[in-house]
């Protein structure tokens, strides 16, 4: 019995070590949760699952490139232009803001997919640029940031757009149950099917093996045979996917779109993933510690709000996570060594 005891212990305290930040975030929940009123409700849970799945799509996409030893800096900015894109596409007949008014009222499924068409062109160029002209992933999509920024400030004339289709809104926004007490966002059914997705390409598929080897030692695994600037294209070209697919949903939870929105939110990504234990030397990561680091940020977003904080104060916040992190990745790295 003691034997047991101590195995749990010592497999307790090694899980609070690897995982400070988490378990920081889930007493100052409980903290909170018994304090300030309606933090433990089905409102805010909604809320919570509600952001929480479109940054896990966000962070999926971002996953891929940090696994690989690279990283895409263009991801928020193609989050924005995909809203941008969805949301003029998606304006009504007879709204009398319509930007493009020869655009004729658009089926939101049809609008999808041209939404998705414009996300993989954004991920097969970054792809392209990283693997065939050799830029470095960084300097590469720091370049397609500020390029697909400007196209949406072009594209739009940088003028906010709304008037979307209801159906289009009641889809995305919508719940299944009462919207008073127990209810379920349907953001939460597609956060659940794009996990279960990549869990098995990440696990069992030939991509995600080459993605792995990729990122543990790319030299090895182009002598093992490994097309590695196929899988970069490929890689990148997901992610690509996965920001459209994010953007056409956040246009519709905001009732609204602008140029300016998913600023900011490759480096919310990027932070939920190390957080997660995706390591920024690349070769590690998992679907499930994705989800985790996500929700870590996106509590402490939402602790920080009923703690009634200055919302300025979320900067500051998020960067001395983002920065503790990815320290403490590095410390398990050398450790390793």
């Amino acid at each position: 019995m003691e034997l047991r005891k101590k195995v749990f212990l010592d497999k307790f305290w090694a899980l609070v070590k690897a995982n400070p930040i988490v378990v920081l975030l889930i007493v100052a929940s409980i903290v909170v949760g018994f304090s300030v009123d309606n933090f433990f409700s089905w409102g805010n849970f909604g809320n919570l699952v509600s952001n929480t799945a479109i940054r896990f799509l966000i962070a999926i996409g971002v996953s891929g490139c940090l696994i690989t030893k690279g990283t895409d800096l263009s991801a928020g900015r193609q989050v924005g232009f995909a809203a941008c894109l969805a949301g003029v596409l998606v304006q009504r007949g007879d709204y009398t803001g319509r930007l493009y008014k020869n655009i004729p009222e658009m089926n939101m499924f049809v609008v999808l997919l041209i939404v998705l068409a414009a996300g993989a062109v954004f991920g097969i160029v970054n792809g392209l640029i990283i693997s065939k002209l050799k830029v470095p992933p960084f300097i590469a999509t720091l370049g397609t940031q500020t390029i697909i920024y400007g196209i949406s400030l072009i594209f739009t004339d940088a003028q906010p757009i709304g008037g979307f289709q209801k159906p289009y809104i009641n889809l995305i926004t919508g719940r299944i149950g009462n919207v008073r007490s127990f209810n379920i966002p349907y953001l939460l059914i597609v956060a659940i099917a794009f996990g279960a997705l990549f869990w098995f390409i990440y696990n069992k598929t030939t991509h995600g093996k080459y993605m792995y080897a990729i990122g543990g030692n790319e030299v090895a695994a182009e002598v093992s045979g490994v097309n590695t600037g196929r899988e970069i294209i490929r890689i990148y070209t997901v992610a690509g996917l996965m920001y459209a697919f994010a953007g056409y949903l956040l246009a519709a939870k905001s009732g609204g779109a602008a140029a300016s929105m998913g600023q900011g939110y490759e480096l919310e990504a990027i932070a939920g993933c190390t957080i997660g234990g995706v390591s920024t030397t690349g070769g590690i990561g998992t679907v499930p510690g994705i989800l985790v680091g996500v929700l870590v940020f996106e509590v402490l977003k939402i602790i920080l709000q009923f703690l009634g904080v200055n919302p300025y104060y979320n900067y500051i916040a998020q960067g001395l996570v983002i920065v503790v992190a990815v320290a403490l990745d590095i410390r398990k790295y050398i450790a390793k060594k």
